[in-house]
């Protein structure tokens, strides 16, 4: 019987190594709810901009630039937070944090990013300005399950969730506002919450 109990945990010593050579384990659940709470207060302040349900076209490029700013100060903001919670838990659980999975990481999540990012410009320099909010969920969606295999599990339901949430943003565009604060506010709450329970408490 012990022996057989020895050899149950060997197995689970081989899984837990084998896991973390190709998941990024340090992901912190809390980061996720501080980055939905950034992209609510952000939401907020650009609907005092534009309306949140008359989200519509607007050529105003002094607004435009401001609506820009305020995406970029959430998403440093939420940047910072997931490296410096994420790099926290790696030291209390005593592992890396920037190893050759986080490196994969990075390159998996940057390249749709990226991508998305340069669509969006040149919808922004072309004056397509509806379909912008849409534009940034499909192509959050399609980093986080580009992502996945180096995360949990629940980050590939995120990603699912915010693709469907772009396609119906896209065909209800004047709710722009609205949307960008359910996928980036609301969505990053609650998967935040799952995870924290889940692999953080």
């Amino acid at each position: 019987m012990e022996e057989k109990q020895a050899y149950q945990k060997d197995l689970e010593s081989i899984r837990k190594l084998m896991e973390r050579s190709v998941k990024f384990i340090s992901l912190s659940g809390l980061s996720g709810i501080l980055a939905g709470i950034y992209a609510l207060l952000g939401a907020l302040a650009a609907s005092f901009l534009i309306s949140p349900v008359t989200y519509g076209v607007t050529s105003d490029q002094q607004i435009i630039i401001q609506l820009l700013g305020i995406a970029v100060v959430v998403l440093a903001a939420s940047l910072v937070t997931g490296v410096w919670m994420s790099s926290r838990k790696a030291k209390k659980a005593g592992v890396k944090f920037w190893d050759a999975t986080s490196k994969r990481l990075v390159i998996n999540l940057a390249i749709p990013l990226v991508t998305g990012g340069l669509f969006i410009i040149t919808l922004l320099l072309s004056d397509q300005f509806g379909i912008v909010a849409p534009s940034f969920l499909i192509f959050y969606g399609l980093a986080l399950i580009n992502a996945s295999p180096n995360l949990y599990e629940e980050i590939r339901y995120l990603g699912y969730s915010e693709i469907l949430l772009g396609l119906l943003c896209a065909v209800l565009p004047n709710y722009g506002l609205l949307f960008w604060a359910i996928g980036f506010g609301l969505f990053h709450i609650l998967y935040g919450a799952v995870m924290y329970k889940k692999y953080d408490a």
